[in-house]
């Protein structure tokens, strides 16, 4: 009879726990009981990690602050993204290599940062559909930029031969480099800034970058210039990035993507990030893995 009675008293008890659970909000991983950063429920937001440090493709605009200050053809289309799902847009910022981290940890929904497919990325991740503003060929282009000074110097992977040559780490160009151009010496980098900044100091003598990055540095910087070798790529665009097996929102995404450009609206939004990475108020702003400002 005792043992009765103390089970009826814990089954009393563990009722009375899943009330006041349920009283709470429910039980931890139901999305409908967490919250973003906005205050929102977790289902109403959208995070989206990207390294904005990449103009024109996603930078900083100093005039502005908030998630405004995030700008660049990629936050453009993040934005799309969200209003397309109805959502509140929460960008997080953060180094590019910690933004498949975040993706895959669960951390944030997707990540918009200038992604090129790669097969270790289709293995890893889902990927969505390839997207592109325009079929400007340049935009596709993989190059190699120098000082004004070497301008022209570098035409041909012999040339790179025990040749110090930087490249952001884990990104399409240091691939490229450790593919084509096998003798040189090749210097991780953890961002474009960064890495432009050891360019101009002799920390090594060339960049890899892509073609509009470099544009954009170029435009802003005398002293830069293209070496005069193009990588060889096949012609492709840029991927958004989620978690391995969230297949129901990478449908979505594909639907939104195909949406804006039968709308024509990336060659717009393309076009006014590359004025805008030419503007004074442009910065390309260094975070680190936690989504700190570095430097």
């Amino acid at each position: 009879m005792m043992k009765m009675k103390k089970a009826a008293a814990l089954a009393l008890c563990l009722a009375l726990f899943t009330l006041l659970l349920a009283g709470c909000g429910g039980a931890a991983g139901q999305s409908g009981s967490q919250t973003g950063s906005s205050g929102q429920p977790a289902e109403d937001v959208l995070t989206v990690a990207t390294s904005p440090d990449f103009a024109p493709t996603a930078f900083v605009d100093t005039s502005k602050e908030g998630q405004e200050q995030y700008v660049g053809f990629d936050m453009a289309l993040a934005r799309y993204i969200a209003e397309q799902m109805g959502k509140t847009l929460v960008i997080q910022p953060m180094s590019f290599d910690a933004c498949t981290t975040a993706v895959s940890m669960g951390t944030v929904d997707m990540a918009i940062s200038g992604f090129a497919w790669r097969e270790d990325r289709a293995e890893n991740f889902n990927l969505s559909n390839e997207y592109s503003p325009s079929d400007d060929p340049n935009l596709d282009r993989q190059v190699i930029i120098t000082l004004k000074a070497k301008e022209g110097q570098f035409t041909a992977a012999a040339d790179f031969a025990g040749v110090k040559v930087g490249a952001q780490t884990a990104s399409l160009q240091e691939s490229l480099c450790r593919e084509q151009l096998p003798d040189c010496e090749l210097t991780i980098i953890g961002d474009l800034g960064t890495g432009l900044l050891q360019l101009k100091n002799g920390d090594f003598e060339c960049m890899a970058v892509s073609y509009p990055q470099a544009e954009v540095f170029m435009a802003n910087d005398p002293d830069i210039a293209l070496a005069g070798f193009d990588f060889a790529v096949e012609d492709s665009g840029t991927v958004v990035v989620m978690r391995k097996g969230a297949d129901e929102l990478t449908a979505q995404v594909n639907e939104i993507l195909a949406k804006a450009a039968d709308e024509g609206l990336m060659g717009g939004w393309y076009a006014e990030a590359v004025e805008l990475a030419k503007s004074a108020t442009a910065s390309e702003v260094v975070f680190d893995e936690e989504g700190n400002e570095a430097g």
